[in-house]
């Protein structure tokens, strides 16, 4: 027999063989694997199972399981503005400025409110109408109608309109509870910044309970918030994610991003009603002017506690002059400052520790009403004296 020496025979030969001799070793290695995993998972499965890592998860199961809270997350905030964003409205103040050489020229400004009620009252910022000859509001479907204002209240910067427009079309806001406001919360706006209709914005609440200053007056107990408030959001709602009123967006910090501000629920709670009833809220009032007490000007006036209120001034014939409050006996002049010292210093008020004006104030807003009876603990030459006051309306 010839010897084959085609080169070809000779690679088909040799493939055969390299092919034999793998599958040889991948069944021997398939035999020692199996050997030397079965006795282990036989030793393991009588022991305990505490040390034994916990199988880790597939990435994909938590991806999938990560997308279906966005989704959710995503449509709660879909569907909540698609229930309440015809519940705001929009709403234009003329006011007319006189001119030297044309006369009264009318000028416009615009905001944002809410429907509270089917027999048309509308809730927006004092500041939105301040001085308005005329106010016009549009609601979600397009109908602009006239405005009269209801009632207006400057201290907390809130105001009441009224429509008139078929109950049937209005869809009032449901109110929140303010004692239920936690910070970190969500927190969604709605309203019409620079004149953009039923614009939504998204946050979460950063603050509760502060003080905000605005034209003199103070605000109490304000939410702060970096949900986008812009020109044009005053007077639009604050939400939670269930939809419901917890503020009226009223101002931002002009020098800062993501900080504004609500006058909360439990205000519009309580003045709202007033205003319908009444047109105005009657603010309660003591009728004095005082220093909140520091440190610093307790050591300045050798005071003999360091924190209170300080009587300066009293309002001829108001309550407190009237109920046997001291003012200031005398004036004395500390570094650059004119003082009046002598006068009472209020510690507390109806048995609530008082640590400063603003406190004195705010318990008084928020708690007690014209025709109220207050009991002030007072520090008079060194001694406890309590001096009942009936509060008046402030003037």
């Amino acid at each position: 027999m010839a010897k084959n020496d085609d080169p070809s025979t000779q690679g088909t030969l040799l493939l055969l063989l390299f092919s034999l001799v793998f599958a040889m070793l991948a069944c021997n290695a398939g035999a020692a694997a199996q050997q030397a995993t079965l006795p282990a998972a036989a030793a393991t499965a009588p022991a305990s199972t505490d040390n034994v890592p916990a199988p880790v998860p597939s990435a994909t199961p938590l991806a999938e399981a990560d997308l279906a809270v966005l989704d959710v997350e995503e449509q709660l905030i879909i569907n909540l503005y698609e229930r309440v964003g015809p519940s705001v409205v929009h709403i234009t103040a003329r006011v007319y400025q006189l001119s030297f050489f044309y006369g009264p020229l009318p000028s416009e400004g615009t905001g944002s409110g809410f429907v509270l009620d089917r027999e048309g009252h509308i809730v927006t910022n004092f500041h939105v109408v301040e001085g308005a000859e005329s106010i016009e509001v549009k609601l979600s479907d397009d109908t602009t109608v006239p405005a009269a204002v209801v009632g207006l209240d400057p201290p907390n910067d809130l105001a009441v309109l009224r429509i008139d427009v078929p109950p049937g079309i209005l869809r009032p806001l449901e109110l929140g509870e303010a004692s239920e406001l936690r910070v970190g919360q969500r927190a969604i706006a709605i309203g019409n910044p620079f004149g953009l209709d039923r614009t939504l914005t998204v946050g979460v609440i950063s603050a509760l309970g502060r003080p905000l200053e605005i034209a003199g007056d103070t605000l109490f107990s304000v939410i702060q918030t970096d949900a986008a408030i812009n020109p044009g959001n005053s007077g639009g709602p604050l939400l939670d994610t269930r939809g419901r009123l917890i503020g009226v967006n009223t101002a931002v910090r002009q020098d800062a991003q993501g900080i504004g501000f609500a006058v909360p629920v439990s205000t519009v709670q309580r003045v709202v009603p007033v205003l319908i009833e009444q047109g105005r809220y009657p603010h309660p009032w003591l009728g004095l002017l005082g220093y909140s007490i520091d440190a610093g000007l307790a050591r300045t006036l050798s005071l003999p506690v360091d924190r209170g209120v300080l009587v300066a001034q009293l309002y001829e014939g108001g309550p407190a002059m009237r109920a046997g409050v001291r003012g200031a006996q005398r004036q004395v002049i500390a570094g650059n400052r004119r003082l009046l010292i002598g006068g009472d210093i209020i510690t507390a008020v109806d048995g609530r520790a008082v640590r400063d004006w603003n406190e004195l104030s705010q318990f008084l807003e928020e708690n007690r009403r014209v025709g109220d009876t207050v009991m002030l603990a007072v520090l008079r030459d060194g001694v406890n004296r309590e001096i009942r006051v009936v509060l008046a309306e402030q003037p």
